[in-house]
């Protein structure tokens, strides 16, 4: 029976009996924890955010900018004082860490927190931290500390693999940042990241801003479905779930409406990454971002996207969308705590790992609707925190993410392990007084794909912060993310689930590889509607720009496709290794020993080796994606029409 029809059959056996177990239904502590509404904090109390002392207001910032750039002088003297060894590439990873420590949790606050004051504040640490990283890969004097340390056999050949893989890693920095230039022209190279990192936060802050439109332009009737804004409404996302047909295109020309200023931003951002990857001498952009992925060079993911839309447009030919299963079926049984229950049962099977909700202090959070999770291994004990951040508020991006606050690293100097702190954000509709929060199946697919990235930087325990958890190649990061949606459609492990299809990534991929290649002497709309023509499906509709809310384009800028490679992995993955049993322990620890342990201290294809027991070639992807895709969607039209 496939897993729509055991859905279905869940659903009238719940119907059935719920009402005899209505009074007796119980929830464990983290099931409970995220049904329940948010303990009110206490105000009085005034604790940094994430345990961090300064950061208790918003001047805290600068406190512990301060005090990261002061440790950095000193590490620096040590990196480039130090004989070459070991110690040299521990003096790096140390460095790295006090920057990213501050740097990181201000990444995300500048975006998540709702106090204006703190946002600005995270910005501007963004930005200074920023600009003296960009000044450290192109310093000669550090570039050459480590030059001593690769280009002497002796010495390198004493290092163990993942010393010596962090310290490649580091020279790659170097050497995509433009080392190799004279002084002038480096002095440029870091110009162009600097005005890059002040036009990516305009794009990215700008590519969520909401739209508004008079009230008078649209139907009263359908105002309750957007913000108001005085006489106006605002539109903050495509409401791409709402039945109402009138409110979704409503909200897709509103939405999309093209911006003059970020238009604007967008293509000097674009301008700017062409002229700085030439400048250190790559062919595009896309060439440098790629260079170390799987992929290589941009080349290579062509066949996989090309394939991969082409059978999916041929099925979706064969779909009549008026018997697709609906979704207000089934939400009454995917409660936001059911599946948070799911996912502790799943991960305790594979890993022996559970979710045990814990209490913030008041200031430890940055909104009272934030849970904190600690993640405990039967052994090992204590791996790191999850802060979910899963409920809609005013200004929070309509966007899932997984952001490292704190990675994962053995330090050296207190002889512990370093635990890594991660964030979890998604836009859930609150708990009302009588239900808790009820997920769609995307919100599901959702919440278990970002909880993929969550356990990959759980499970890690490398000996370096540079490679810890999800901080490895662009398109080996996805693998553990998208390896958890097969998890969740699989009536084993959620059997309240049913798969959820979308067309979508192979023209965002190629979108993004046309954008960072080289300039095509039109604008980006222009670009938009030649590849939506052609790889989307669906004509373009006049006067939108959907570009300008492809925040993606910065952190996954010409390494969309990445998504693309990482399904194929993860399909592979999980037909050779999961599909038998999805629960089998064996496998589980195998999967962490072999890929999520590693972070990017290993080759990500010597990883996908090791768990298939095979290396894989490019065209075993494209087979592995393609097959995966029509069988299953076969099923799905089959159990839509029966």
């Amino acid at each position: 029976m496939s897993a729509c029809k055991r859905l279905l059959s869940f659903v009238k056996h719940r119907n059935f009996w719920t009402p005899a177990r209505r009074h007796v239904t119980t929830w464990s502590p983290v099931g409970a924890a995220f049904n329940a509404k948010a303990q009110r904090l206490n105000v009085f109390e005034k604790n940094g955010l994430f345990g961090v002392p300064e950061l208790s207001c918003p001047a805290g910032f600068q406190v512990a900018t301060k005090t990261a750039l002061k440790d950095t002088e000193r590490l620096l003297e040590n990196a480039c004082s130090g004989p070459p060894g070991v110690e040299t590439v521990q003096s790096f990873d140390h460095l790295s860490d006090g920057l990213c420590k501050v740097a990181d949790l201000a990444d995300f606050i500048k975006v998540a927190h709702p106090d204006p004051a703190f946002r600005e504040a995270a910005e501007k640490t963004c930005i200074e931290i920023g600009t003296v990283v960009e000044k450290l890969n192109t310093n000669v004097e550090l570039c050459q500390s480590l030059k001593k340390l690769l280009d002497n056999p002796d010495i390198a050949a004493q290092l163990d693999p993942d010393t010596r893989r962090v310290a490649e890693l580091f020279m790659f920095d170097f050497e995509i940042s433009g080392i190799h230039l004279d002084e002038k022209l480096r002095k440029e190279a870091v110009a162009l990241h600097v005005k890059l990192l002040d036009l990516n936060n305009e794009f990215l802050v700008g590519s969520h801003l909401p739209n508004r439109i008079a009230r008078s332009a649209i139907p009263e009737h359908l105002h309750l479905h957007f913000a108001s804004e005085g006489s106006f409404v605002q539109v903050g996302g495509l409401h791409a779930d709402s039945p109402n047909d009138l409110v979704r295109e409503i909200a897709y020309r509103i939405y999309l409406y093209p911006n003059a200023d970020l238009m604007e931003c967008l293509e000097e951002l674009l301008k700017c990454r062409y002229k700085l990857a030439k400048l250190v001498g790559y062919e595009s952009y896309g060439h440098r971002a790629l260079k170390g992925t799987m992929a290589k060079t941009p080349g290579s993911y062509v066949s996989l996207t090309a394939k991969d839309f082409t059978m999916m447009r041929n099925m979706k030919k064969k779909l009549n969308p008026r018997n697709s299963v609906k979704p207000s079926l089934y939400s009454p049984y995917l409660s936001l705590g059911a599946c948070m229950e799911g996912l502790n049962n799943l991960f305790s099977q594979l890993y022996g790992v559970s979710l045990m909700s814990e209490h913030p202090a008041a200031g430890e959070v940055w909104s009272e609707d934030v849970r904190k999770l600690a993640v405990v291994h039967e052994t090992e004990g204590l791996l790191g925190y999850i802060y979910c951040d899963f409920f809609h508020r005013q200004d929070k991006p309509h966007q899932d993410c997984h952001f490292t606050i704190r990675g994962g690293r053995w330090c050296q100097e207190t002889g512990q392990y370093q635990l890594p702190v991660v964030v979890l954000m998604l836009s859930l509709p609150h708990p009302t007084k009588s239900a808790p929060t009820l997920l769609t199946p995307g919100m599901m697919e959702n919440l278990f794909h970002e909880m993929g990235h969550a356990m990959h930087s759980m499970l890690g325990r490398t000996r370096y912060q540079h490679v810890t958890g999800t901080r490895c190649a662009t398109d080996f990061a996805e693998v553990p993310s998208i390896l958890m949606e097969y998890f969740a459609t699989d009536y084993r492990v959620i059997s309240q689930f049913a798969r959820h299809y979308e067309t979508g990534q192979i023209f965002y991929a190629v979108l993004d590889q046309i954008y960072h290649g080289k300039p095509q002497n039109c604008s980006t709309t222009d670009i938009l509607k030649d590849m939506q023509q052609k790889f989307y499906g669906l004509p373009y509709t006049p006067n939108t720009a959907w570009q300008l809310r492809f925040s993606h384009l910065i952190g996954y800028g010409a390494k969309y496709y990445s998504y693309l490679m990482s399904r194929a992995v993860a399909s592979m993955v999980w037909k050779q290794c999961f599909v038998q049993d999805p629960l089998s322990r064996d496998m589980g620890e195998r999967y962490r020993r072999e890929m999520l342990a590693h972070g990017g201290a290993k080759e990500p294809m010597l990883m996908v080796e090791g768990m298939l027991q095979r290396r894989p070639t490019i065209e075993d992807f494209v087979d592995a994606l393609v097959s995966e895709l029509n069988p299953n969607f076969e099923t799905f039209i089959m159990d839509s029409e029966s």
